[in-house]
């Protein structure tokens, strides 16, 4: 079972569209389900805190946690596939992808993470990134099962 929990909701129906497509894709290997935590207006001193906990109570203890984290490691489409078996095989049955606010995450939740993630180098909006990294869980269950994909 695959789970993103990402703060905010996602306010452009187009890229909604595109999401639930990835959703509905995925959904043939495996269950997946998206958790919106609310986000805090950023002019307030404890944004990362207030998100942090409402994301930590979306994580269940056995759950392995995938932090997206700019300072993450960078991995191919290829690794990334192995990397989600592995843990499927070896260390939990449920892998939790965390996409933090605009501001990032608190310390807690990178704490948190079993693994941090750089999906690229270059910056993205969070509510992008939840397309990206739905694209590349598709594309990863694809490569196990030596599908065709384009590349």
């Amino acid at each position: 079972m695959i789970s993103i929990v990402a703060v905010g909701k996602i306010k452009e129906k187009s890229l909604q569209n595109l999401i639930d497509e990835y959703l509905k894709r995925i959904s043939g290997y495996t269950k997946i389900n998206v958790v919106e935590v609310a986000d805090e207006p950023n002019d307030r001193s404890d944004v990362l805190q207030i998100e942090g906990q409402r994301i930590l109570k979306q994580i269940r203890d056995d759950a392995y946690v995938i932090l997206l984290d700019l300072q993450g490691r960078e991995v191919d489409s290829v690794s990334f596939s192995r990397l989600i078996q592995d843990i499927n095989t070896y260390r939990s049955s449920h892998i939790v992808f965390v996409i933090g606010g605009s501001l990032g995450v608190s310390e807690e939740v990178r704490k948190r993470a079993d693994y941090r993630l750089k999906i690229s180098e270059m910056t993205f909006p969070h509510n992008l990134a939840r397309l990206i990294i739905l694209e590349q869980i598709y594309r990863a269950y694809k490569i196990a099962n030596n599908e065709t994909y384009h590349k």
